[in-house]
């Protein structure tokens, strides 16, 4: 065993070189500017690039330079930068380039407050970009995590060639806990696919087997055309009704087709439970405390992690749900993520408590919450 002290932002920046990012821009805010401090220190010495923008979207504009160019490549801020990505963010999507942007949560709305966390920007993950396309949202609960499902975002972002969001949060970004980095479970590396050597490049041609647009450089040997705008498999902006329709339909589906293989979560079970709570991010590791401390009382409880946000992992909650007789959502907001949870389950009563004022919530508060309703 080898532990080592680190703080989630550490250990995302570790998570982010062990992926193979070899790029990184930045705009400093609290709480996600120490992730920008270790890429500074980590990047250099592997013969990447650190680089400080001269605000949040010139650093999001490099990224996407850089990652047509053929580099992994991460950003990170906090929920105001967030809004300033958001253009650049539709451009990703929209012209398939891999990203991965950390978004270390902090209380709103607006500047809020930047040295308490939140989990307000949930819904602003998924819903920040025009044409409201699916993106990947991976939540984290500890450090260990910020580690293991950084590396997964890149691999996800090289797989769909698309924004992959990591929902951080003030509270497990700044808190330091002893891991065992050797001991995690890594992923096989995934990078993104180069056409066939016999094959002649179309930057936006799709094969089956992929579901997305084989990979060429900007700036190689062979032409590469890069748009903004609503385009053919040849790069070329395109007003043919089928070619837009065909597109925006490949776009919604390469990831929506693909949620049962990406959609990461923890599940705990106790005999006899009648309720079951399902929470995401820091807030989890309360549920857990409850979990524990009700598994053997008269009020036994089952809990769901999740780690995968968006695309909402529908069959995950549904099969934890068999068997319950209501549900419990417990998030770090006003009530954002509950009501996937109720348009899922209609059938059951579905409980909430939330919390917005800059406290985590306590195991004490989800205990009350179940045991008097």
């Amino acid at each position: 065993m080898s532990l080592t002290l680190l703080e989630g932002n550490e250990a995302v920046a570790r998570g982010a070189v062990a992926a193979g990012c070899r790029f990184f821009a930045g705009y400093p805010i609290t709480p996600a500017s120490t992730i920008l401090s270790a890429m500074l220190a980590l990047l250099p010495p592997l013969g990447g690039v650190c680089l400080q923008g001269e605000d949040e979207i010139a650093s999001i504009g490099a990224c996407l330079g850089a990652s047509m160019a053929g580099l992994k490549v991460m950003t990170a801020t906090s929920g105001p930068g967030i809004s300033l990505y958001s253009e650049q963010i539709s451009f990703a999507v929209g012209s398939e380039i891999p990203i991965v942007i950390v978004d270390v949560q902090r209380l709103g709305p607006s500047t809020g407050s930047a040295t308490r966390g939140a989990d307000g920007d949930i819904n602003f993950l998924r819903w920040g970009n025009s044409g409201g396309l699916p993106v990947i949202v991976l939540a984290p609960v500890n450090v260990a995590d910020c580690f293991t499902l950084t590396i997964q975002a890149f691999n996800l972002a090289e797989r769909f060639r698309c924004p992959v969001f990591v929902a951080s949060n003030k509270e497990i970004a700044m808190t330091r806990e002893s891991v065992d980095v050797e001991a995690l479970q890594i992923p096989a590396i995934l990078n993104r696919a180069a056409p066939p050597a016999d094959t002649k490049f179309l930057p936006f041609q799709v094969r089956e087997e992929t579901g997305v647009p084989d990979f060429l450089p900007i700036g190689g040997k062979v032409l590469v055309r890069q748009t903004s705008s609503t385009h053919g498999t040849n790069g070329y902006i395109t007003t043919d009704h089928d070619e837009i329709a065909g597109i925006i339909k490949r776009l919604k589906s390469k990831i929506q087709s693909a949620v049962d293989e990406i959609s990461f979560s923890e599940y705990f079970t106790a005999k006899k439970a009648e309720t079951l709570i399902i929470s995401y991010g820091v807030t989890s590791r309360a549920a857990k405390a409850v979990f524990n401390d009700l598994k053997k009382t008269r009020h036994p409880v089952s809990l769901l992690v999740l780690k995968t946000i968006w695309p909402v992992p529908e069959t995950v909650i549904r099969q934890a749900a068999r068997g319950v007789r209501r549900v419990m959502v417990v998030e770090m907001n006003l009530g954002q993520y509950v009501h996937e949870i109720e348009r899922i389950l209609p059938d059951k009563p579905i409980g909430f408590l939330g919390q917005m004022d800059g406290r985590l919530i306590a195991p004490q508060d989800i205990k009350e919450k179940i045991i008097n309703g």
